[in-house]
């Protein structure tokens, strides 16, 4: 290993170590207890992260769930399409208000039946990461990016969570020299 892929090795340790760098973790949600709440809060977040709308909107409406104590799948279904809008429209969330208002409801909805409110119990009942990216897709309005999202901040928390890097990361990783230098190696799906 070269002098430089050493010292930039120190400088990707400290930025770690100094910056945990996680959604999560910025919005005050902890996941390393796998406590149902917290991962549901982060569940919910990626959801609003995942839409085509700007990081500080997503935030904001996330902050305004927290605000009116509207962070679990039961709460959301008894605060009804009404409540919902109204939340995502005072987040800044206008654009995807009426469609995300439904699409929150039906995703809690199979939450509240498949999983008895308990993203943990998704996690438990599929056998590796295809099967957990799958019941995640299969939800209304789930696509591989909200997935991506959700997933990647629950490596190293559900064992199954194992997702690839973003097309973003990837290239960015590349770039930096990062993966060789952290001596990392992340599995990338075969591409078709």
């Amino acid at each position: 290993m070269s002098k430089k892929d050493i010292n930039t090795k120190e400088i990707i340790k400290t930025l770690f170590k100094n910056y945990d760098g996680k959604f999560s973790k910025s919005l005050g949600i902890e996941l390393r207890e796998k406590k149902s709440d917290e991962i549901f809060k982060w569940f919910l977040a990626s959801i609003l992260y995942g839409a085509r709308i700007g990081e500080k909107i997503a935030t904001n409406t996330y902050y305004e769930f927290e605000k009116r104590n509207v962070l679990t799948p039961e709460k959301i279904l008894k605060t009804e399409w009404d409540g919902l809008v109204e939340i995502l429209d005072v987040g800044g969330y206008v654009r995807y208000d009426f469609k995300t208002a439904t699409k929150l409801l039906n995703i809690m909805k199979i939450i509240q039946d498949n999983y008895n409110n308990n993203l943990n119990n998704m996690h438990e009942a599929v056998s590796d990461f295809q099967d957990l990216e799958n019941k995640l897709i299969e939800m209304p309005g789930i696509g591989p990016t909200t997935a991506n999202i959700f997933l990647r901040e629950l490596r190293e928390i559900w064992e199954k969570a194992d997702p690839n890097l973003s097309s973003f990361a990837e290239k960015s990783s590349y770039n930096l020299n990062l993966l060789k230098v952290l001596g990392k190696s992340f599995k990338q799906k075969e591409k078709s």
